[in-house]
């Protein structure tokens, strides 16, 4: 089982991650967090790598529903999705695929919510593809 669901933009990584904001937004998710990568590594080990930040989408009602059917699910929360720049004007969108929650967890009752969480992410990454490459 593959733990990603992604595409590549043909876009300058500022612009990708505004499409990818405003497509999570379309599908009902908000952005909790957003941890820049390249910020962190230079900072922590003076170290220069491409442009690239973790965005924490949640749906309230999913994580709600998670929340209720398995409560250590928290620690698989929010759903993160990374734009990492591979290219002055390319670059890939990654989210984690929410059905891993099932076989991470091991807990069946979850199935009805990671179905539409991974929907929800599935749609969200395809409604980049018209910007993909």
């Amino acid at each position: 089982m593959t733990y990603a669901i992604s595409t590549t933009l043909d876009a300058p990584f500022e612009r990708a991650l505004d499409q990818v904001r405003e497509a999570l937004s379309a599908q009902g998710f908000g952005v909790l967090s957003q941890i820049d990568i390249a910020a962190a590594l230079k900072d922590k080990l003076g170290v220069d790598v491409p442009a690239q930040v973790i965005l924490g989408a949640c749906r309230p009602q999913l994580a709600h529903q998670a929340l209720q059917t398995e409560p250590s699910i928290g620690v698989l929360l929010p759903c993160n999705v990374v734009v990492r720049a591979t290219g002055d004007h390319e670059c890939v969108v990654e989210a984690m695929d929410p059905a891993i929650m099932i076989s991470l967890a091991g807990n069946e009752n979850l199935r009805e919510v990671a179905e539409e969480a991974r929907h929800r992410i599935q749609a969200t990454v395809q409604s980049l593809q018209g910007t993909a490459k």
